[in-house]
Formats: C-alpha cells, sequence, structure tokens
C-alpha cells in the first residue's frame, strides 16, 4: 500500500512512524512534514489547504490511501477533493467536518443526537455575550464558534477577561463550567461502524500545576488507571455511536477519527467538544500503545468496510508524551534556534523513548526550531512511572535555547499506581 500523509506536525510524525512500521505499506510520503518525518517518509511540498493540489499530488503518487492529519484541511473539504478523484481518503468531508470547525453545529448535532454536554448559549451581539454570563457565572467557559488551534476557549473567574476573549470572535459559544477530570477518547469510524481507540489525557496549561494560558497541549498519558473500566462502552453507546447515527441521518455522514473531548462530571459524563481528527499530543501515546497495524484499519474506514476490521489490539505498556516548547510560546514563539541531542536520545533511550517531532525543519545539516511546540518525547514502559522516568531522561539530553516544558505530566496518575 502507498500512502500520503498530509500535515507536518507531531501528530503527522506519530502516524507516519506507525505507519512506516506496518508491513502492508511499501511507499510512505507525507506533505508537507518537517525534520522528524523525513526520517521515515519521502516529503512533497504542497498547500494543505488546497483540495485540488493535494488531489494532484496523491495521484501523482499512485497512493492507495490518503490520510489528512490537520483540522483546518478537513474543513477546508481537502477530503472531498482527494475522494472526487477517486483515491481513498482517511478524513470526514468538509460538511461532517463541521462538527469541529464550528462549537454551534456540534451542540446542535448533540441535542438532536441527546448526547450529554454543557448547557450553553451561542451569542453573536455584545447584549447577548452579557446575558450568558450572567446567566452561567464564574467560573466562565468562552469558546470560538470556529477553529482556533486549539486556543480559542477561554475559562476563567474573571467576568472581564471573558466578556473580551467572546467580544473578539464572530460567533462564540458560552457555555456552563464542566467539573472533573477531562479525558480524550478518539474513535475510528466508517460512517456506521465505529471503534473506540483507549482513552489518554492531555494537559492544556503552559505551566505545571495547569497554571498559565491554554496551549494546544504540554502532553499527555494512556491507560488512565483511575478511569472506570466501563468508561469505553459507556461513552460508545451514550457520545460516539449516537452522534455517528445522527450525522448519517442528516445526510452527512462522519467518516474518519471522531475525537470527543470528555469531562468525568459528578453528574457522569459530558462532551466538552468534538474534534474531527486525531488529537496532538494524545495521538503520541495511543499509537504507542496500538499494536494493530494502522494502515488496513484507516484504509477499511476510508472504503467504508469497517465491520469487517478485526477487534483492535493493545500493547499493556503505558505510554507519556512530553511536548518541548519555544520560548515564549504560547505567545509568539522564537524560531530558527538549533536543536541538539536528537541523536543521544536515538542512541541511548530508543526504542522505549524517541522523538516525535512538531515545529522543526532542516537548516543544512542542523535541525533548527519552527514552530511554538517543537518536539513531542514519548517513551513507554511498564507502567506510568517508569514511561515517565525514560520520557524525562530523553528530554533531559535535548538541547533547544529557551525551551520550555512542564515537569509534571502523568505524575498524579502514576503516583495514584504505587
Amino acid at each position: 500500500m502507498k500512502v500520503l500523509v498530509i500535515g507536518g506536525g507531531a501528530r503527522e510524525h506519530a502516524l507516519c512512524r506507525s505507519l512506516s512500521l506496518d508491513p502492508d505499506v511499501t511507499a510512505l510520503h507525507c506533505a508537507p512534514g518537517n525534520a522528524g518525518i523525513a526520517e521515515v517518509a519521502e516529503l512533497h511540498p504542497v498547500d494543505q489547504l488546497d483540495g485540488e493540489a493535494v488531489a494532484r499530488l496523491a495521484a501523482s503518487l499512485h497512493s492507495d490511501l490518503v490520510v489528512v492529519g490537520p483540522e483546518a484541511p478537513l474543513v477546508a473539504g481537502v477530503a472531498d477533493a482527494v475522494r472526487a478523484v477517486g483515491i481513498p481518503c482517511f478524513g470526514p468531508s468538509g460538511e461532517a467536518a463541521r462538527l469541529e470547525g464550528s462549537k454551534a453545529f456540534a451542540k446542535d448535532v448533540m441535542a438532536a443526537a441527546g448526547v450529554p454536554t454543557a448547557r450553553s448559549y451561542v451569542c453573536t451581539t455584545p447584549a447577548e455575550i452579557d446575558e450568558a454570563l450572567d446567566a452561567f457565572g464564574a467560573p466562565y467557559v468562552v469558546k470560538d464558534d470556529g477553529l482556533a488551534a486549539g486556543k480559542g476557549v477561554v475559562v476563567t473567574e474573571d467576568v472581564e477577561a471573558a466578556r473580551a476573549h467572546a467580544l473578539a470572535c464572530d460567533r462564540v459559544v458560552i457555555e456552563e463550567f464542566l467539573d472533573g477530570p477531562e479525558v480524550s477518547l478518539f474513535a475510528i469510524t466508517d460512517g456506521v461502524t465505529v471503534l473506540p481507540l483507549q482513552p489518554a489525557q492531555d494537559f492544556k496549561r503552559a505551566l505545571d500545576g495547569d497554571e498559565g494560558p491554554n496551549t494546544g497541549g504540554m502532553g499527555a498519558y494512556s491507560p488512565l488507571p483511575w478511569a472506570d473500566p466501563k468508561l469505553v462502552d459507556e461513552v460508545m453507546a451514550s457520545v460516539l455511536q449516537p452522534t455517528v447515527d445522527e450525522l448519517r441521518r442528516r445526510g452527512t455522514p462522519f467518516s474518519g477519527l471522531l475525537y470527543a473531548g470528555l469531562a468525568i462530571t459528578s453528574r457522569g459524563v459530558r462532551v466538552i467538544e468534538f474534534n474531527a481528527r486525531f488529537g496532538d499530543p494524545e495521538t503520541q501515546v495511543v499509537l504507542a500503545r496500538l499494536k494493530t497495524p494502522l494502515a488496513g484499519v484507516l484504509l477499511h474506514s476510508a472504503n467504508g468496510t469497517l465491520d469487517v476490521q478485526p477487534t483492535l489490539a493493545w500493547r499493556d505498556d503505558a505510554a507519556v508524551t512530553v511536548v518541548v516548547a519555544s520560548h515564549n510560546y504560547p505567545g509568539t514563539p522564537r524560531t530558527g534556534d538549533p536543536i541538539d541531542g536528537l541523536d543521544e536520545v536515538a542512541a541511548q533511550d530508543a526504542p522505549h523513548a524517541y522523538v516525535l517531532h512538531a515545529g522543526t525543519r532542516r537548516d543544512g545539516d542542523a535541525v533548527v526550531s519552527a514552530g511554538g511546540r517543537v518536539l513531542s518525547v514519548t517513551a513507554t514502559g511498564a507502567d506510568l512511572a517508569q514511561a515517565r522516568e525514560r520520557a524525562y531522561a530523553a528530554v533531559g539530553r535535548i538541547r533547544l535555547d529557551g525551551a520550555q516544558h512542564r515537569t509534571d505530566i502523568a505524575r498524579k496518575a502514576a503516583d495514584a499506581q504505587v
């Protein structure tokens, strides 16, 4: 199978790494990719948001499968353009990807499907914003209706900060605060059959102790030793299958990766948000634990034949990923700094720990930073404590001027396992 992956972050590096280990994959391409992905796939320049350009590239490579990683190309309809030239594509249509592209649309789908979620108001005027903020009170949860690269949500006790964020958005969803721990659960679907993956937890705040501004994610771990063993079955029955069924009923079937961001509240599971693609950095730990070869599963989703896919097999190992971010992230990050120590990790920590590249590029013989989140250092172990130890040992070998990372990824969960 010849596979083309669209994207250039750590999520796409994780996907490419898993696909490169699949014996059925005979050629692996990525566009545009990054310095790390170049070690396992052939890179090609492309405008990720130009569906026709992506389709032309896929056709020129005689691709048997295209995997669209990021949300923006999916919302832009890139998967539709690829399918229009007869190539199977893993990823929802532009219409179905509105589940992530519009928080208001997602709320409408959840209401119709009976999916449990936070009460909310969709606001477009200052008066509506004030009314909604008054109705819910602190802590305030304010979400940009559109795509915002993981940074469109503000949760604050400060009503003026909440109002300022709301006024900066064209359309905003204001909702009740959901208490309890958060869980990310991915499911692969072909629009009918739904195949859940293993749950993970990510860390959105920039600083230890969940302090600081929201980011795209500073780390993640899986499995969740504290979670109810029946959690996946419950979410399948109350969230994932009803959502897929509702979208099919509307004539816009969802095929690809359905990501449910969940709060385990005192009143039960509630959906915080849906995404229409693999989450970053949770993908890094979920795929580290997946034993079933990946390409065939994604192809079944693309072809509508997921009902013949055997149950997924998982490793017993735990996995932890720690994001190394550039100076000043999540503000305006500094780029162009050389990254050293990658060879040391490969020589001393493999196969239990490895580095997935996010914002990197080649500059001559050097690898330099090219984004806010630069690397995802991922490790596996017999339990979370060992996976943490291995991940942070590898982080310690990496040298990037001004770099920052959290030191407490999976610490509480690992301590609870002891």
